[in-house]
């Protein structure tokens, strides 16, 4: 029960620090003049991805690469199938397919690029830059296109600046924001890493089954917000942009983070089953994108479907 308590109190204090985050950055950002494009690509961007980003690199520095790499893989998992499958049952997302081709092609290629550097069972160095490269060349790609040639996405980014945009208050406001989210980001990934850790060695579970389900989907919970908040208000672009969003930076910054602190190698299972999930989740979300040009009611329910046997499977038959 102590672990189960350590879990859950990680969650709420990545979730409260990674809100926090984002309304200090944005906050930061207005006072600064930053556009609300460049807000919503890098801020809200980043800012959702920010639990995975301080649980995975505290959790390679401490040599737990299960963990770290479960979680990013994970989430990127339950990003598709569980976030988007509950997003598109509370209101179907009509999708622009300009404003979201870039960004489902890149999540896509990042899931490829993926595939391919942990083809040696680990993730080194190397790897870590080559990931942090691409991340820097997507966000260049991104600004420009959106910047000079009125992409039609350069609205989505700037909706989802909006979706948690705050009225700046004092410099003293936006500092203590920043500052506070940051200590409870770390104090949480702290908190959970010993409640999953705790939870793993209970139950005889591996710590990348832990990392897969418990964790990714506690980190995700700044995703599942900010989606959930854009359905509800018909900003269907937003759920499915953050989400893309969110996948990308979770893979090439993330991981390129982790790694480049700290040689990860991969267990044996997301060799063998998680990677290729991932990659076929991708494939699935972009063709549920382009051939009805939105995610329905129905295959919502498909989505969520694809989640709750993906769990079953990696408890059961892929536990091991």
């Amino acid at each position: 029960m102590l672990n189960i308590f350590f879990l859950l109190i990680g969650i709420a204090l990545l979730t409260v620090g990674g809100e926090a985050l984002i309304r200090g950055s944005l906050a930061a950002a207005k006072r600064l003049g930053v556009s609300p494009l460049l807000s919503g690509l890098v801020i809200v961007g980043f800012g959702t991805s920010a639990p995975e980003l301080v649980v995975s690199v505290n959790a390679a520095v401490e040599g737990r690469p299960d963990i770290a790499i479960g979680n990013v893989v994970g989430s990127n998992i339950g990003n598709i199938l569980l976030i988007l499958g509950i997003c598109a049952l509370i209101s179907p997302l009509a999708v622009k397919p300009l404003a979201l081709r870039r960004d489902a092609v890149t999540v896509v290629a990042a899931s490829v690029l993926f595939l391919v550097l942990v083809g040696g069972s680990a993730l080194g160095r190397v790897d870590a830059a080559i990931f942090l490269v691409a991340l820097g060349a997507y966000l260049v790609w991104a600004y420009w296109s959106e910047s000079f040639h009125a992409a039609p996405s350069g609205e989505l980014h700037q909706a989802e600046a909006d979706e948690l945009s705050t009225i700046p208050k004092s410099v003293l406001w936006t500092v203590t924001a920043v500052v506070f989210g940051l200590l409870l980001l770390i104090a949480g990934s702290q908190v959970l890493l010993i409640g999953a850790i705790g939870i793993a060695a209970h139950f005889g579970v591996p710590e990348a089954v832990i990392g897969l389900t418990l964790v990714a989907v506690g980190t995700s919970l700044p995703e599942l917000s900010i989606s959930v908040i854009a359905a509800i208000r018909r900003h269907a672009d937003v759920a499915v942009g953050n989400i893309l969003g969110s996948n990308i930076f979770n893979l090439l910054g993330i991981l390129g983070v982790s790694a480049l602190l700290q040689p990860l190698p991969v267990h044996a299972r997301i060799l063998q089953f998680d990677q290729w999930v991932m990659l076929g989740t991708s494939l699935l979300l972009l063709v549920f994108l382009y051939t009805g040009r939105r995610l329905s009611r129905r295959e919502g329910g498909v989505l969520l479907i694809g989640y709750g046997i993906y769990v079953w499977l990696s408890f059961t038959v892929f536990g091991g």
